[in-house]
């Protein structure tokens, strides 16, 4: 999962100044960690403590209220009861990937992606977007071909994965939407040669960069085998002591053969 926390961190600085170029410098002047660090490690700690995963995005968000939440997620958190908001965004397939390290059949992993999902994110779309993240990180951590992935993943969720990212990129804009960002994330793995180029491909669609460059570089990470330890190394320099150790811990547990 430190693959989809070093795109969040190395995105995070182009979410609101878009680029179109594969041609900028990674952990630039301003980068940071963003909320969707802060939930990726909020499921990895439910899936480590055995907690409702609704507990654990609950007790992180209020530790970092300023990581820069959706508003719905933000009333959400302060709501006092923890009631899901019908929503289609992002926000519920950018903190999936442990799910996809965690479970060892695609049924676990569909099942937990749902799950982790429709605490907030209860429309279909959200609940698809996330499963489709999860589900690539599974088959990619599991051996399968990108040939096979794609078709997959179109099968099973709908998705147009058909476009290369060029294509993609002439015409896309800022879209948080699941059916707007997840396959285009998706194809930003399929068209890479290495986690780098993937989080490359990510943020140079001009559009939610960090949520894209976390949901690529999620699953990059699982299909390279890793992310390259000088990056790696960076990213974990951003994260403060408590969401550090839960990386770490879910990385003993669930991904000691990286």
């Amino acid at each position: 999962m430190l693959g989809a926390i070093a795109g969040d961190i190395i995105g995070s600085v182009y979410e609101h100044r878009p680029i179109k170029t594969k041609e900028f410098p990674f952990f630039a002047a301003g980068c940071r960690f963003t909320d969707d660090t802060v939930l990726t490690v909020a499921v990895a700690d439910a899936i480590l403590s055995g907690r409702e995963y609704a507990e654990a995005l609950h007790d992180f968000g209020h530790r970092y209220p300023r990581a820069s939440y959706g508003g719905s997620f933000l009333e959400w958190l302060h709501a006092r009861e923890r009631v899901p908001y019908g929503s289609w965004g992002n926000g519920s397939a950018m903190r999936v990937s442990p799910v996809g390290w965690a479970f060892d059949s695609e049924d676990d992993v569909l099942e937990h992606a749902r799950l982790s999902a429709e605490v907030t994110h209860d429309h279909p779309e959200g609940i698809k977007g996330a499963q489709a993240v999860a589900l690539a990180v599974f088959l990619a951590r599991t051996g399968c071909s990108r040939a096979d992935m794609r078709r997959r993943i179109a099968d099973l969720f709908g998705y147009d994965l058909g476009l290369s990212v060029d294509e993609i990129r002439a015409d896309y804009a800022f879209d948080v939407s699941c059916q707007g960002s997840v396959p285009q994330a998706i194809v930003c793995f399929l068209d890479s040669d290495s986690w780098e180029d993937a989080v490359r491909n990510a943020v140079s669609l001009g559009g939610d960069s960090d949520t894209l460059a976390c949901m690529a570089g999620a699953v990059a990470e699982a299909y390279y085998g890793e992310v390259p330890a000088h990056l790696a190394d960076k990213a974990l320099r951003f994260l403060p002591h408590d969401l550090g150790i839960v990386v770490e811990d879910f990385r003993q547990i669930f991904m000691d053969d990286l």
